[in-house]
């Protein structure tokens, strides 16, 4: 384990950019008096085939720099890039494709559609972009998440991990060059999130897969490569080959 104050942070040279960085990303709510500075001038990098948790107390930040990078939500000011491509430079149907091709999501609350089947959830994105389904790819996926079984269930006749397990087939079944998920075990019981957490974990090791993943949840940041900690809408610190301990101890000295 190794912790890294913000200021001190060196990222090893490459000639390949990041999955993701945030250059001075700015988001601010409200006005005058009623402003509230979610982004306070956010500088990181998201390697590739990294698996990267980013943590800090509550509002400080990390959703709405999630949402930034993702193209979900418009910085007030600064730059959000996804590969080598600015984000902030794209149009509605810009957005919309790169969104479909190159970024995957896994949220909290599963976010499948409630009529649709979980394997008309899974291959939604493809289905909506015109593009064949690797059907060899599909299948490894349901087996490896456990779902093959209930590919013909509707959302309301699936459970919690089960659910969870179809969105996270869904974020994968594109091949993205990056996955965000934000608090994707927040709704999960012990044991699922252990599933989802070791899933995520196999996807960076055997695919190379980049993961961004916003959790307030030590024991599940310790699943990552790294932690960035976020703080009043800032980086301020990091640790790598992180431990539930270490990663508690560094929250306690942000005051979460």
């Amino acid at each position: 384990m190794t912790i890294t104050d913000h200021a001190s942070t060196a990222v090893p040279p490459s000639s390949e950019p990041p999955a993701a960085r945030a250059v001075d990303l700015v988001k601010i709510y409200g006005k005058d008096d009623a402003a509230v500075h979610a982004l306070a001038g956010v500088n990181v990098e998201f390697r590739h085939g990294q698996f990267t948790a980013v943590m800090g107390p509550s509002g400080s930040g990390k959703s709405t720099l999630m949402h930034c990078m993702a193209g979900l939500d418009t910085p007030t000011s600064g730059h959000a890039y996804v590969g080598d491509q600015d984000i902030g430079m794209l149009d509605d149907s810009g957005l919309t494709q790169m969104r479909r091709d190159r970024v995957g999501f896994v949220f909290q609350s599963f976010n499948l559609v409630p009529t649709l089947t979980a394997r008309e959830n899974i291959t939604l994105p493809s289905d909506l972009a015109g593009k064949k389904i690797d059907q060899g790819w599909f299948d490894y996926l349901v087996a490896q998440l456990g779902i093959g079984d209930r590919l013909s269930h509707r959302p309301i006749e699936m459970s919690g991990g089960q659910q969870q397990r179809a969105a996270c087939a869904r974020a994968l079944i594109g091949r993205p060059d990056l996955i965000f998920a934000d608090e994707p075990t927040g709704n999960l019981d012990s044991n699922s999130s252990s599933e989802m957490l070791g899933f995520l974990r196999r996807s960076v090791k055997e695919f190379n897969q980049s993961i961004v993943m916003v959790t307030h949840d030590p024991r599940g940041a310790a699943h990552a490569d790294r932690v960035v900690f976020l703080a009043d809408g800032t980086v301020v610190g990091e640790l790598t080959s992180p431990t539930a301990d270490s990663v508690l101890e560094h929250m306690k000295q942000l005051g979460s």
